[in-house]
């Protein structure tokens, strides 16, 4: 369903999937950028002006962070797991980030190519804390698709 004119899509209406099984509980995705190399060029002309001109590169590799509560799926441990037993191809799996409309369709998906995990990091456990306990993952990719 396309937005209405002045619509654009919601910040908490999308999913997260690694090889396309859905993360669980997934609370927030952060530091989803993508850069690529600029090229600069500098020459003269025969008439002596002096002109730089600036082409894209290649893509560089990029890091998201993604943010779950704790809860008993396996789905992503399994995967820390391939990581810290140095299991490389298991560990490089595909993410994706889908933005949906407000009838849950895609409207933009990033697809992350060769993507693993580099860190894990939990919240606070605290005595008498009435918080969720979350996970915070760091992922590393080598290439992005923008759909």
């Amino acid at each position: 369903m396309p937005f209405a004119q002045g619509d654009s899509a919601v910040g908490w209406n999308f999913k997260f999937s690694v090889d396309g099984i859905e993360c669980p509980e997934v609370i927030d995705i952060s530091s989803m950028a993508f850069e690529v190399d600029k090229i600069e060029s500098k020459t003269q002309t025969k008439d002596g002006k002096f002109i730089i001109s600036q082409m894209p590169g290649r893509q560089k590799p990029g890091e998201l962070t993604v943010t779950r509560q704790l809860t008993q799926s396996k789905t992503m441990d399994t995967w820390v797991k391939d990581v810290v037993e140095g299991k490389i191809t298991a560990a490089r799996k595909t993410a994706k980030v889908e933005v949906l409309d407000f009838a849950f369709s895609p409207v933009k998906t990033y697809e992350f190519k060769h993507v693993w995990c580099t860190k894990v990091e939990t919240s606070e456990f605290k005595a008498g804390s009435t918080d969720a306990v979350t996970e915070k993952m760091t992922l590393t990719y080598s290439e992005v698709e923008v759909r």
